[in-house]
């Protein structure tokens, strides 16, 4: 094979191989700081790219994506002279890549001294207490401060959220007896609660029973009056229909009498047996009518013949008995 030709294929097969390998396709939520010379000449971001062979290279890869960095423990100072250690998430997000490639070295490590330092200034103007039960306003502040700090570094902190607070043992065993008596507190609470519940209840109750036995007795008495009443009634009819029937049967009587067209004997029997009625009374004076005092003097001496004139015997004395 003539070697010209054999050079000629070599140099052709590297050059494409050269051009292959400038050819770069950026893959998404990526970036590319491409330096020309050993200076920035651009930021590649999705696509497809060519790079001038020998002269352009791909200085730093940058990821767009949150990133979420997880400091260890960081000892600081109350306020109230109390070290504790705390450790912080950090959720920040490369916005420009330029700058994160060429504003500060080593990144994540200076998020995490400022992290740090801006820790201790904050929790050194808080006491223990407000330290425990601040984290939200505790985080805000940190974020606020590192995003204002790590923007030339084209860093946006987006969140922190402090993980752990650890106090000294012997806070922690004091914090601990504290929330014991606080729990026995809330029992013993609860529980004179539930026995005054209780009580009230038992009253309560109480008071519906005697309301009860009360509506009970009234009511009562209300149907015992009724009843005595419902009697009453029930006997002044009896009495008013016991009259009406002799009333009536009197009536009658009359009636049929009249009917009967009685004779002067029979009439002049039924007054003989009033004027005899009349002298068995208690009344010492009579009045009859005109046409009965001859009647009525025969009763009158019937009368005087019946009762006893004598007066009653007195008993004998003890002289006049030795006497006879």
């Amino acid at each position: 094979m003539d070697p010209i030709l054999t050079t000629l294929l070599a140099v052709l097969f590297a050059i494409i191989v050269l051009l292959i390998s400038c050819i770069r396709i950026v893959p998404q939520s990526k970036a590319y700081v491409i330096e020309r010379l050993g200076v920035y000449s651009t930021t590649w971001q999705t696509g497809l790219h060519m790079k001038w062979p020998l002269i352009d290279r791909i200085a730093k890869i940058v990821s767009l994506k949150e990133q979420v960095v997880d400091f260890p423990p960081q000892p600081v100072i109350t306020n109230d002279n109390v070290t504790m250690q705390i450790d912080t998430v950090v959720f920040f997000q490369i916005t420009d890549p330029k700058l994160f490639a060429y504003g500060v070295e080593r990144p994540l490590q200076a998020i995490e001294n400022l992290t740090a330092t801006t820790l201790r200034n904050i929790i050194g103007e808080l006491e223990l207490d407000h330290t425990l039960t601040s984290r939200d306003t505790i985080n805000t502040k940190v974020r606020v401060i590192l995003d204002e700090a790590t923007d030339p570094w084209g860093i946006k902190v987006n969140r922190v959220e402090l993980k752990n607070i650890i106090p000294p043992s012997e806070i922690q065993d004091a914090m601990e007896k504290q929330m014991k008596a606080e729990r026995q507190r809330r029992e013993a609470i609860l529980r004179a609660e539930g026995e005054k519940a209780s009580k009230i209840l038992v009253a309560e109750g109480l008071k519906e029973s005697q309301i009860l036995a009360a509506e009970g007795e009234k009511q009562s008495q209300i149907l015992r009056a009724e009843a005595v009443r419902e009697q009453k009634i029930r006997e002044a009819e009896g009495e008013a229909q016991a009259i009406l029937c002799v009333q009536q049967a009197m009536a009658e009587s009359i009636r049929l009498i009249n009917q009967a067209a009685p004779e002067e004997g029979y009439l002049l029997l039924k007054k003989l047996e009033a004027v005899a009625k009349m002298a068995d009374g208690k009344a010492t004076k009579l009045i009859v009518p005109s046409e009965l005092q001859g009647i009525a003097g025969l009763a009158a001496g019937i009368k005087e013949i019946t009762a006893d004139p004598r007066p009653a015997p007195k008993p004998a004395t003890q002289a006049q008995t030795k006497e006879q």
